[in-house]
This record gives structure tokens, C-alpha cells and sequence, in this order.
């Protein structure tokens, strides 16, 4: 039974500060506080392309952040700025009220948060939240919720879509499923990532995000299929892309990646590797629906061609080197205009 606010005032300090009682208030003040850097510990696990941007914002608004990474190299950036360093998820957790994991695979997900030993659910207290922004599979999200749920805890799905630059801008947009009333507590955090957008039950935040990845995929095989098209064509490709961007062709792809194709420039914003995943647990929940959905399964097959190539570890703008491929072009002699 929770003990009254009115009762634990009126209790000794000497009471008070016993351990148990100090847990109960904490877990009282996790549950009924507005999430704020003075009574909020922040836990993030994976600190790469998107992470570390995320991550920056946290820090930059207050928060006490500790952080995990497989690859320290990774995180050094966000433990100059003073973040501290986990040894695992589960120390981590064990230090934190929120943890945040944005890692790159399904398998990755049940590793950081599931392991019985060194995964964060196992260092996480009562009242603790998990809030996965990796873009996963809708049943382990459903997983993780029983398994948090099991321990009196919380686990929101909130994968994110944006890119590099969303991230570095705090402008993603965030698909969010679980508890809405979780959701809107943490609304403080997500609001310095981005936009928060409540889709509904765990495992939607999921399903929207894969929607979303199948969207995408369509419109970066339109986008370089109309650069391949406009280059054969003898038109300059800059100016064809500045042409379309404010009619009905225009896209937020075209806006992240056409100027980034014309300059060669395949760092990734959102890797090769991890779109082939995100598209191939597309077409698993596909297959569970009974769903057909051909350009998925072709954009698919495209983006397995880079990776066939070596070119998994671009980014998904890419894509234009399959195309030039099948067609025997490049658009290496195309006139580069400034956006």
C-alpha cells in the first residue's frame, strides 16, 4: 500500500532516511513529479549517429546523463561534455530513472535490455521507465513490456525517424507506443528530441515507424530514379532537383539527400545495413498480415544490392549506385548546384 504524503511528513528525519523509506519516496516522486533535471536520471545506451545528437540535448538541458556504448570511441564526445560511463546496461540502469536505448538490431534490443545479468531491466528499480527508440519488431516491443510490467516498471516503444540531421536538430519526429499516460510524463524528454507522436498500444510505435520505413523506401527509389532519368535526359541534375522541390515532387528525402548525391556524399545519415533490416521486418509483418506490397519488396532487393557491394556501411542515399549500375551511368558529371 503507498504511504500518504501527509503521514511521511510527519515522520522523523532519523525515520526517513532509512533505506526502504527513501525508496518508497523516490518511487513516489518518479510516479507523480513533472519530469525535470533536478529529479530525473537519464540512461542511454548506444551513442552513434543518432544517440550522440540525442544524447547532446539531454546534456545541454541539465540533465544527469550516464551512457553506454560498446564502443567507447563512440561516446567520448558526450563524456567530455560531461556524461558519465557505464561499464554495462545494467550499471547503468541501476543509476538511472529513464534509460533510453537506440541500438542497431532486434538482437541488439534483447541483449541491452533482456539479459538476466547485464541487461538494464535487471538494474532497474521500481517505477523505473525503458524507452527503446530502435526500430525493432512489434513483438519484442510486446516482450519487453511483460518484462518491465513484471517488475513494476514501465517500457514505451518510441523509434524515431529524421535522420542525422533530425537528431542533430531536435527536430525527429518520435512514433510512441505504450502507456499514453507514460508517454506524456516523459513528454519534458522527448520534447528535445523532437516531436512526440502517441500512435496507441505497445508495439505501435513500431508499426508506424515500419510504415514509415516503407514509405521511405518508395520515395528514395522515385527520387533517384528521377536523377538517373534527368541525367540521361542532358538535363543538369542540380537544377532539375531545385526545380521539383517546391512542387508536388518535393520530399523530405529530396531535401536530406538529393544535394548529398550529386556531391558523392554517402556518409551515412541512417546506415545501408540497418535500412536492410528495417525493410526486411517490413515484410515479415507482410507476410503475419497477408499483405503485398511490391515496392517494398523491390526497394528491398536494391538496397541488398549495396550491401552485396561492400556499400552496407553508407548511407541510404546510396541507392543511386545501384541505379547507376543497372544503367551503366554515373552522375559524377553532373553539375553540382548550391541549395
Amino acid at each position: 500500500m503507498p504511504v500518504p504524503r501527509l503521514l511521511l511528513r510527519s515522520l522523523p528525519a532519523t525515520i526517513l532516511s532509512l533505506p526502504c523509506l527513501t525508496f518508497i519516496t523516490r518511487s513516489m516522486a518518479n510516479t507523480t513529479e513533472l519530469i525535470s533535471p533536478s529529479n530525473t536520471r537519464v540512461g542511454w545506451i548506444g551513442t552513434g549517429v543518432m544517440g550522440r545528437s540525442m544524447c547532446s540535448h539531454l546534456i545541454k538541458a541539465g540533465y544527469t546523463l550516464t551512457v553506454f556504448n560498446r564502443t567507447l570511441s563512440k561516446a567520448q564526445p558526450l563524456l567530455d561534455m560531461g556524461a558519465h560511463l557505464a561499464q554495462s546496461p545494467h550499471h547503468l540502469a541501476s543509476q538511472s530513472d529513464v534509460v533510453f536505448s537506440i541500438v542497431g538490431y532486434p538482437s541488439d534490443v534483447r541483449s541491452v535490455l533482456l539479459d538476466p545479468t547485464s541487461g538494464a531491466l535487471s538494474g532497474l528499480r521500481h517505477g523505473g521507465i525503458l524507452v527503446d527508440m530502435t526500430t525493432s519488431e512489434p513483438s519484442l516491443a510486446a516482450e519487453i513490456s511483460a518484462a518491465a510490467s513484471s517488475k513494476g516498471c514501465f517500457s514505451i516503444d518510441a523509434p524515431v525517424s529524421g535522420g542525422d540531421l533530425g537528431a542533430k536538430n531536435g527536430r525527429l519526429a518520435i512514433f510512441a507506443g505504450g502507456d499514453e499516460s507514460v508517454v506524456k510524463r516523459l513528454s519534458p524528454l522527448f520534447a528535445l528530441l523532437g516531436k512526440v507522436n502517441y500512435m496507441g498500444a505497445t508495439g505501435k510505435g513500431q508499426f508506424a515507424k515500419l510504415a514509415n520505413q516503407i514509405t521511405i523506401a518508395s520515395t528514395m527509389v522515385g527520387l533517384v530514379e528521377g536523377m538517373v532519368y534527368a541525367h540521361k535526359a542532358g538535363l543538369d541534375v542540380g537544377l532539375f532537383l531545385e526545380a521539383i522541390s517546391s512542387g508536388a515532387a518535393g520530399s523530405k528525402s529530396l531535401d536530406l539527400y538529393g544535394n548529398r548525391i550529386l556531391k558523392r556524399d554517402f556518409e551515412p545519415g541512417f546506415y545501408v545495413n540497418h535500412f536492410v533490416k528495417d525493410l526486411g521486418i517490413c515484410l515479415k509483418e507482410c507476410q503475419n498480415m497477408g499483405l503485398a506490397l511490391p515496392g517494398l519488396a523491390l526497394a528491398q532487393q536494391l538496397y541488398l544490392s549495396l550491401k552485396a557491394h561492400g556499400e552496407g556501411n553508407l548511407g541510404t542515399q546510396a541507392l543511386i549506385l545501384a541505379l547507376e549500375r543497372l544503367n551503366n551511368v554515373s552522375l559524377q558529371s553532373t553539375t553540382v548546384t548550391s541549395s
